[in-house]
C-alpha cells in the first residue's frame, strides 16, 4: 500500500484525475476539430486514454495507488486494503480533479469552462455496459501485480471503449465531469446518475469476484489501480 501521507495522496489523486479527464475530453475535441469521422474520433479518444492511463498509473501508483476513480477507492476500502476514514478526502480530490480536468480541456480549446452535455447515453443497454465495464475494471485492478497494473488497466479500458455500448466510462468522478462537457466525450446530466449507480454496483461485483478468486491470505496488495 502507498506510504505517502494522506494530503500527498489526495493531491496525487486529484492531479492524476485532472490529467486523465483533460486527456479524455481534449482528445475528443481535437479529433472532431481535425475533421475525423466518428469511428476515427473514437479511436483517437481510445488511444489517448489508454496512453495517459499507462503514464499516470506508473507515475502516481507509488504515491496514492493511482485510483483516479471513486468506485475503485470504495471497493479497495471494502476489501480492507484502505482505511475508510481516508475514503472521503480521496474521493473529494478525485471529483474536484475531474471537474478541474474538464475545465482545463475546455480552456485549452477555447470552450466555455462548463456546459451541460447534450450527448444522450441512456437505456438498459448503456447501464449494462457500465456495469460490465466497471466489473471488469475492478477484476483487473485487484488481480494485477503492481508492475503489470499500468498496462493491464489501460488494456482493459482500451478494449472496453470498443466492446461496450457506453464506451466504458467506468468512473463516477469522470462521469460527473463529462456531464459538464458538451463535447464528443460528454454525457447528458440526466443520464449520469444511472451510469454512476451501475458503476458502483459493478465495482463491488468485480471486487467481490476478485476476493473470492484471490482469498485474503493469497492476495497481493493493490498498489496501482486506474480510472
Amino acid at each position: 500500500m502507498a506510504t505517502a501521507d494522506l494530503p500527498r495522496r489526495a493531491a496525487a489523486e486529484g492531479f492524476g484525475t485532472l490529467l486523465l479527464v483533460a486527456a479524455v475530453i481534449g482528445s475528443g475535441v481535437m479529433a472532431e476539430r481535425l475533421g475525423a469521422p466518428p469511428p476515427l474520433a473514437l479511436l483517437a479518444n481510445t488511444l489517448a486514454t489508454g496512453a495517459v492511463l499507462v503514464a499516470l498509473i506508473a507515475a502516481f501508483g507509488p504515491v496514492s495507488g493511482a485510483h483516479f476513480n471513486p468506485a475503485v477507492t470504495l471497493a479497495v476500502a471494502w476489501l480492507g486494503r484502505a482505511r475508510w476514514r481516508e475514503v472521503p478526502p480521496l474521493v473529494a480530490a478525485q471529483v474536484a480533479g475531474a471537474f478541474a480536468g474538464a475545465a482545463t480541456a475546455h480552456a485549452m480549446f477555447g470552450l466555455p469552462v462548463f456546459t451541460a452535455s447534450q450527448h444522450a447515453r441512456c437505456g438498459a443497454s448503456q447501464c449494462l455496459a457500465e456495469f460490465v465495464a466497471t466489473t471488469g475494471l475492478l477484476a483487473v485492478v485487484v488481480g494485477s501485480s503492481a508492475r503489470a497494473a499500468p498496462f493491464a488497466v489501460a488494456g482493459w479500458i482500451v478494449a472496453a471503449y470498443w466492446f461496450t455500448a457506453s464506451t466504458s466510462f467506468a468512473n463516477p468522478a469522470v462521469t460527473l465531469a463529462r456531464a459538464a462537457s458538451d463535447t464528443f466525450a460528454g454525457i447528458r446530466p440526466a443520464d449520469a446518475p444511472a451510469f454512476v449507480g451501475c458503476q458502483l454496483l459493478g465495482a463491488f461485483a468485480g471486487a467481490s469476484l476478485s476476493r473470492w478468486l484471490r482469498p485474503p491470505a493469497d492476495a497481493g496488495e493493490v498498489r496501482r489501480c486506474g480510472p
